[in-house]
């Protein structure tokens, strides 16, 4: 019993270590040319998903033509979803003008 209980304890540890960040870019035209950065969280409940406030990058260009948009799941903002057990879930919109 008491080692089955450590290697269940084992295998969740094991786990969460190898959860990660993940990160998605796209270009927009040619991508980024002055490397003017804007950056907005975007705002979910329950694991992602019921969306509270989400980021426009359209809007975050500001009318540029050309621009990447990189969204990404931070150290910081995976912190967050551990500490209220995937409750509240950010994420990190930038746009690189």
């Amino acid at each position: 019993m008491k080692q089955t209980f450590s290697k269940l304890v084992l295998v969740a540890a094991v786990s969460l270590l190898m959860t990660s960040c993940y990160t998605l870019t796209y270009n927009v035209g040619n991508g980024a040319q002055n490397g003017i950065k804007v950056t907005e969280k975007n705002h979910y409940l329950i694991y992602g998903l019921a969306p509270i406030k989400t980021s426009n990058p359209t809007e975050m260009a500001a009318g540029a033509k050309d621009y990447t948009v990189t969204i990404q799941h931070t150290f910081i903002d995976g912190l967050l979803e551990g500490l209220t057990c995937g409750i509240y879930n950010p994420t990190t919109t930038t746009v690189t003008k």
